[in-house]
Protein backbone atom coordinates (compact mmCIF):
# COMPACT_ATOMS: atom_id res chain seq x y z
CA UNK A 1 0.00 0.00 0.00
CA UNK A 2 1.38 3.27 -0.99
CA UNK A 3 2.56 5.20 2.29
CA UNK A 4 1.31 8.16 1.94
CA UNK A 5 -2.29 6.42 1.89
CA UNK A 6 -1.75 4.33 4.51
CA UNK A 7 -1.13 7.37 6.77
CA UNK A 8 -4.39 8.80 5.28
CA UNK A 9 -6.35 5.77 6.78
CA UNK A 10 -4.47 5.49 10.02
CA UNK A 11 -5.11 8.70 10.46
CA UNK A 12 -8.99 8.59 9.73
CA UNK A 13 -9.19 5.59 11.93
CA UNK A 14 -7.68 7.24 14.54
CA UNK A 15 -9.79 10.05 14.20
CA UNK A 16 -12.84 8.01 14.03
CA UNK A 17 -11.84 6.00 17.48
CA UNK A 18 -11.65 9.66 19.45
CA UNK A 19 -14.45 10.78 21.46
CA UNK A 20 -16.13 13.91 20.17
CA UNK A 21 -15.77 16.55 22.79
CA UNK A 22 -18.47 19.35 22.35
CA UNK A 23 -16.95 22.87 22.32
CA UNK A 24 -18.26 24.16 25.60
CA UNK A 25 -16.67 21.10 26.97
CA UNK A 26 -13.80 23.32 28.81
CA UNK A 27 -14.88 25.12 31.43
CA UNK A 28 -12.65 27.96 29.91
CA UNK A 29 -14.68 28.12 26.96
CA UNK A 30 -17.90 27.80 27.96
CA UNK A 31 -20.15 29.70 28.18
CA UNK A 32 -19.82 30.21 24.55
CA UNK A 33 -23.32 31.13 23.64
CA UNK A 34 -26.28 32.52 25.81
CA UNK A 35 -26.95 30.60 28.79
CA UNK A 36 -30.85 29.44 29.07
CA UNK A 37 -32.35 29.53 32.58
CA UNK A 38 -35.91 27.44 32.61
CA UNK A 39 -37.85 27.92 34.97
CA UNK A 40 -40.88 25.43 35.09
CA UNK A 41 -43.80 27.11 36.68
CA UNK A 42 -45.24 30.51 35.03
CA UNK A 43 -44.26 33.96 35.29
CA UNK A 44 -44.84 35.54 38.89
CA UNK A 45 -43.95 32.77 40.98
CA UNK A 46 -40.98 32.28 43.46
CA UNK A 47 -38.70 30.58 41.19
CA UNK A 48 -39.56 32.99 38.56
CA UNK A 49 -39.07 36.22 41.18
CA UNK A 50 -35.59 34.48 42.07
CA UNK A 51 -34.59 33.54 38.04
CA UNK A 52 -35.05 37.41 37.20
CA UNK A 53 -33.00 39.04 40.28
CA UNK A 54 -30.47 36.09 39.48
CA UNK A 55 -30.04 36.61 35.79
CA UNK A 56 -28.06 39.63 34.89
CA UNK A 57 -25.59 39.36 38.03
CA UNK A 58 -24.96 35.80 36.46
CA UNK A 59 -24.56 37.29 33.35
CA UNK A 60 -21.86 39.99 34.51
CA UNK A 61 -20.06 36.92 35.84
CA UNK A 62 -20.28 34.52 33.36
CA UNK A 63 -19.47 37.89 30.92
CA UNK A 64 -22.66 36.11 28.60
CA UNK A 65 -26.56 36.61 27.85
CA UNK A 66 -28.52 34.77 30.61
CA UNK A 67 -32.23 34.62 29.83
CA UNK A 68 -35.03 33.12 31.31
CA UNK A 69 -37.67 31.12 30.34
CA UNK A 70 -40.98 30.02 31.53
CA UNK A 71 -41.73 26.38 30.35
CA UNK A 72 -44.99 25.64 32.82
CA UNK A 73 -46.75 22.10 33.43
CA UNK A 74 -47.28 19.18 35.71
CA UNK A 75 -46.04 21.13 38.97
CA UNK A 76 -42.61 21.78 37.15
CA UNK A 77 -42.39 18.18 35.35
CA UNK A 78 -42.50 19.74 31.65
CA UNK A 79 -40.00 22.00 32.05
CA UNK A 80 -37.71 19.72 33.54
CA UNK A 81 -38.06 17.23 31.03
CA UNK A 82 -37.26 19.64 27.97
CA UNK A 83 -34.05 20.10 30.18
CA UNK A 84 -33.61 16.16 30.53
CA UNK A 85 -34.11 16.35 26.98
CA UNK A 86 -31.65 19.19 26.26
CA UNK A 87 -28.58 17.32 27.25
CA UNK A 88 -26.71 17.78 24.42
CA UNK A 89 -26.25 21.67 23.81
CA UNK A 90 -24.80 22.30 27.26
CA UNK A 91 -26.22 25.99 27.48
CA UNK A 92 -29.57 25.25 28.95
CA UNK A 93 -29.68 24.72 33.24
CA UNK A 94 -32.85 24.28 34.91
CA UNK A 95 -33.90 26.85 38.28
CA UNK A 96 -36.84 25.03 40.05
CA UNK A 97 -37.80 24.29 43.70
CA UNK A 98 -38.79 21.11 45.76
CA UNK A 99 -41.89 20.09 43.64
CA UNK A 100 -40.41 19.06 40.58
CA UNK A 101 -36.52 18.04 42.15
CA UNK A 102 -37.99 16.39 45.30
CA UNK A 103 -41.86 15.92 45.78
CA UNK A 104 -42.64 14.75 41.72
CA UNK A 105 -40.81 11.48 41.87
CA UNK A 106 -42.90 10.01 44.86
CA UNK A 107 -46.61 11.32 43.82
CA UNK A 108 -46.50 10.93 39.64
CA UNK A 109 -46.96 7.53 38.72
CA UNK A 110 -45.63 7.96 35.15
CA UNK A 111 -42.94 10.70 35.51
CA UNK A 112 -40.80 10.08 32.57
CA UNK A 113 -37.43 10.93 33.96
CA UNK A 114 -35.89 10.50 37.66
CA UNK A 115 -34.06 14.03 39.11
CA UNK A 116 -31.67 12.11 40.78
CA UNK A 117 -30.65 10.45 37.96
CA UNK A 118 -31.30 12.80 34.89
CA UNK A 119 -30.35 15.81 36.44
CA UNK A 120 -26.76 17.05 37.75
CA UNK A 121 -26.72 19.16 40.88
CA UNK A 122 -25.15 22.30 40.50
CA UNK A 123 -26.15 24.33 43.65
CA UNK A 124 -28.78 25.37 46.09
CA UNK A 125 -30.02 29.12 46.54
CA UNK A 126 -32.61 29.67 48.69
CA UNK A 127 -35.18 28.35 51.01
CA UNK A 128 -38.54 30.30 52.68
CA UNK A 129 -41.58 29.46 54.53
CA UNK A 130 -44.56 28.94 53.00
CA UNK A 131 -47.58 31.31 54.01
CA UNK A 132 -51.58 30.59 54.91
CA UNK A 133 -53.37 33.48 54.26
CA UNK A 134 -56.79 34.41 53.51
CA UNK A 135 -59.33 36.55 51.45
CA UNK A 136 -59.36 39.89 53.49
CA UNK A 137 -63.38 39.00 53.62
CA UNK A 138 -62.90 35.64 55.55
CA UNK A 139 -63.95 36.02 59.01
CA UNK A 140 -61.05 34.10 60.40
CA UNK A 141 -57.88 35.17 62.53
CA UNK A 142 -56.51 32.04 63.55
CA UNK A 143 -55.93 28.37 62.15
CA UNK A 144 -58.41 27.49 64.87
CA UNK A 145 -60.78 30.09 63.17
CA UNK A 146 -60.22 29.03 59.69
CA UNK A 147 -60.87 25.38 60.87
CA UNK A 148 -64.24 26.26 62.60
CA UNK A 149 -65.22 27.90 59.38
CA UNK A 150 -64.51 24.98 56.91
CA UNK A 151 -67.06 22.80 59.36
CA UNK A 152 -70.00 25.45 58.60
CA UNK A 153 -69.49 26.42 54.71
CA UNK A 154 -67.49 25.61 51.70
CA UNK A 155 -64.05 26.86 51.62
CA UNK A 156 -62.21 26.65 48.14
CA UNK A 157 -58.75 26.40 48.85
CA UNK A 158 -56.23 27.45 46.04
CA UNK A 159 -53.03 25.34 45.85
CA UNK A 160 -50.55 25.70 43.00
CA UNK A 161 -50.81 21.71 42.31
CA UNK A 162 -51.96 18.56 43.32
CA UNK A 163 -48.50 17.03 45.08
CA UNK A 164 -46.94 20.23 45.30
CA UNK A 165 -45.44 21.44 48.91
CA UNK A 166 -47.91 23.74 49.33
CA UNK A 167 -50.55 21.33 49.00
CA UNK A 168 -48.69 18.66 50.99
CA UNK A 169 -48.19 21.09 53.62
CA UNK A 170 -52.42 22.32 53.78
CA UNK A 171 -53.24 18.12 53.58
CA UNK A 172 -51.21 17.97 56.81
CA UNK A 173 -52.89 20.66 58.42
CA UNK A 174 -55.55 19.33 57.65
CA UNK A 175 -55.09 15.95 58.96
CA UNK A 176 -53.93 17.39 62.13
CA UNK A 177 -57.13 20.07 62.71
CA UNK A 178 -59.95 17.94 60.81
CA UNK A 179 -60.79 20.97 58.56
CA UNK A 180 -62.97 20.63 55.71
CA UNK A 181 -61.86 22.65 52.94
CA UNK A 182 -61.84 21.85 48.89
CA UNK A 183 -58.50 21.87 46.95
CA UNK A 184 -58.64 23.90 44.19
CA UNK A 185 -55.02 23.06 41.71
CA UNK A 186 -53.61 25.80 39.65
CA UNK A 187 -50.75 25.83 37.53
CA UNK A 188 -48.60 27.67 39.14
CA UNK A 189 -48.77 30.25 42.33
CA UNK A 190 -49.01 33.66 40.48
CA UNK A 191 -52.54 32.55 39.05
CA UNK A 192 -53.63 30.75 42.56
CA UNK A 193 -52.71 34.29 44.27
CA UNK A 194 -54.76 36.07 41.81
CA UNK A 195 -57.84 34.34 42.12
CA UNK A 196 -57.43 34.09 46.01
CA UNK A 197 -57.06 38.05 46.31
CA UNK A 198 -60.10 38.10 43.73
CA UNK A 199 -61.79 35.83 46.17
CA UNK A 200 -62.81 33.18 43.57
CA UNK A 201 -60.71 31.39 46.68
CA UNK A 202 -61.05 32.17 49.88
CA UNK A 203 -57.26 30.35 51.22
CA UNK A 204 -53.93 29.72 49.73
CA UNK A 205 -50.91 28.53 50.46
CA UNK A 206 -47.93 29.60 48.89
CA UNK A 207 -44.62 30.62 48.92
CA UNK A 208 -44.00 33.66 51.11
CA UNK A 209 -41.85 35.20 48.49
CA UNK A 210 -44.94 35.35 45.87
CA UNK A 211 -47.14 36.37 48.69
CA UNK A 212 -45.66 38.81 50.24
CA UNK A 213 -46.60 41.68 48.57
CA UNK A 214 -50.01 41.41 48.74
CA UNK A 215 -49.99 40.53 52.29
CA UNK A 216 -47.67 43.70 53.03
CA UNK A 217 -50.71 45.76 50.67
CA UNK A 218 -53.37 44.24 52.14
CA UNK A 219 -54.55 42.18 49.53
CA UNK A 220 -54.82 38.98 51.17
CA UNK A 221 -54.49 38.18 55.50
CA UNK A 222 -51.55 36.22 56.81
CA UNK A 223 -52.83 33.56 59.20
CA UNK A 224 -49.60 31.29 59.85
CA UNK A 225 -46.06 30.29 58.60
CA UNK A 226 -44.74 26.98 57.85
CA UNK A 227 -41.18 26.31 59.80
CA UNK A 228 -39.63 26.21 62.83
CA UNK A 229 -39.71 29.96 63.52
CA UNK A 230 -41.23 33.12 62.64
CA UNK A 231 -40.20 35.02 59.43
CA UNK A 232 -38.57 38.46 60.34
CA UNK A 233 -40.19 39.73 57.21
CA UNK A 234 -44.16 38.82 58.66
CA UNK A 235 -42.91 38.83 62.72
CA UNK A 236 -46.34 39.19 63.77
CA UNK A 237 -47.32 35.93 62.30
CA UNK A 238 -47.12 32.84 64.02
CA UNK A 239 -45.88 29.69 63.03
CA UNK A 240 -48.11 26.65 62.69
CA UNK A 241 -46.68 25.27 65.73
CA UNK A 242 -47.42 28.18 67.64
CA UNK A 243 -50.93 27.67 66.72
CA UNK A 244 -51.34 24.50 67.77
CA UNK A 245 -50.54 22.78 64.74
CA UNK A 246 -46.74 20.92 65.09
CA UNK A 247 -45.11 18.89 62.11
CA UNK A 248 -45.68 21.64 59.47
CA UNK A 249 -42.12 22.27 59.07
CA UNK A 250 -41.62 22.44 55.59
CA UNK A 251 -40.06 25.45 53.23
CA UNK A 252 -39.96 26.34 49.68
CA UNK A 253 -36.64 25.94 48.65
CA UNK A 254 -34.73 26.81 44.95
CA UNK A 255 -32.04 24.87 43.46
CA UNK A 256 -30.25 25.08 39.68
CA UNK A 257 -29.51 21.87 38.36
CA UNK A 258 -28.28 20.96 34.59
CA UNK A 259 -28.55 17.78 32.58
CA UNK A 260 -26.42 14.73 33.96
CA UNK A 261 -23.72 15.03 31.03
CA UNK A 262 -22.43 18.44 31.82
CA UNK A 263 -18.88 17.95 32.04
CA UNK A 264 -17.63 18.66 35.74
CA UNK A 265 -15.92 21.45 34.90
CA UNK A 266 -18.47 23.18 32.86
CA UNK A 267 -20.71 22.69 35.96
CA UNK A 268 -18.21 23.92 39.03
CA UNK A 269 -17.74 26.94 36.99
CA UNK A 270 -21.32 27.35 37.05
CA UNK A 271 -21.74 26.62 40.72
CA UNK A 272 -19.06 29.40 41.70
CA UNK A 273 -20.52 32.34 39.48
CA UNK A 274 -24.04 31.58 41.64
CA UNK A 275 -22.02 31.09 44.85
CA UNK A 276 -20.31 34.76 43.77
CA UNK A 277 -23.87 36.18 42.83
CA UNK A 278 -25.51 35.34 46.44
CA UNK A 279 -22.63 36.37 48.03
CA UNK A 280 -22.69 39.84 46.32
CA UNK A 281 -24.55 42.20 48.92
CA UNK A 282 -26.34 43.61 46.05
CA UNK A 283 -28.12 40.60 45.18
CA UNK A 284 -28.28 39.14 48.83
CA UNK A 285 -29.99 41.61 50.42
CA UNK A 286 -32.66 42.20 48.02
CA UNK A 287 -33.48 38.15 48.29
CA UNK A 288 -33.34 38.86 52.44
CA UNK A 289 -35.58 41.23 52.13
CA UNK A 290 -38.14 39.69 50.39
CA UNK A 291 -38.25 36.91 52.73
CA UNK A 292 -35.67 34.56 51.42
CA UNK A 293 -32.80 32.88 53.40
CA UNK A 294 -29.85 32.99 51.43
CA UNK A 295 -27.41 29.28 51.00
CA UNK A 296 -25.04 29.08 48.79
CA UNK A 297 -23.85 25.46 49.18
CA UNK A 298 -21.89 23.26 47.22
CA UNK A 299 -23.40 20.62 44.46
CA UNK A 300 -22.25 17.76 46.50
CA UNK A 301 -24.20 19.33 50.28
CA UNK A 302 -27.13 20.06 47.42
CA UNK A 303 -26.67 16.50 46.50
CA UNK A 304 -27.47 15.09 49.69
CA UNK A 305 -29.86 17.80 50.99
CA UNK A 306 -31.73 16.75 47.93
CA UNK A 307 -31.91 13.00 48.77
CA UNK A 308 -32.48 14.20 52.03
CA UNK A 309 -35.81 16.30 50.94
CA UNK A 310 -37.21 13.14 48.69
CA UNK A 311 -37.07 10.50 51.27
CA UNK A 312 -38.72 13.11 53.74
CA UNK A 313 -41.52 13.84 51.29
CA UNK A 314 -41.58 10.62 49.87
CA UNK A 315 -42.64 9.35 53.52
CA UNK A 316 -45.19 12.01 53.77
CA UNK A 317 -46.69 11.27 50.36
CA UNK A 318 -47.29 7.43 50.67
CA UNK A 319 -48.92 8.17 54.30
CA UNK A 320 -51.68 10.91 52.80
CA UNK A 321 -51.72 7.94 49.72
CA UNK A 322 -51.24 11.11 47.02
CA UNK A 323 -50.75 10.24 43.58
CA UNK A 324 -50.96 11.93 40.15
CA UNK A 325 -51.20 10.29 36.22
Amino acid sequence: MNPSKRQFLGSAAALCLTPLVPAWAQSSEWPTRPVRIVVPYPPGGSSDIIARILAPRLADLLKQTVVVENKPGANGNVGAGLVVQSAQEGHTVLLCDVGALAISPSVYTKLTFDPSKDLRAVGMLAYSPHVLAVHPDVPAKTVQDLVELSKKQRINFAVTAIGSAPHLAAVAVQQATGAQWEYVPYKGGSQAVTDTIGGQTQIIMNGLLATLPHIKSGKLKAIAVTGSKRSPVLPDVPTFAEASVPGVDVYAWQAVVAPKNLPADVRDKLSASLTAALKDPALSKPFTDIGLEVVANSPEAFTKFQQQESARWKQVIETGGISVQ
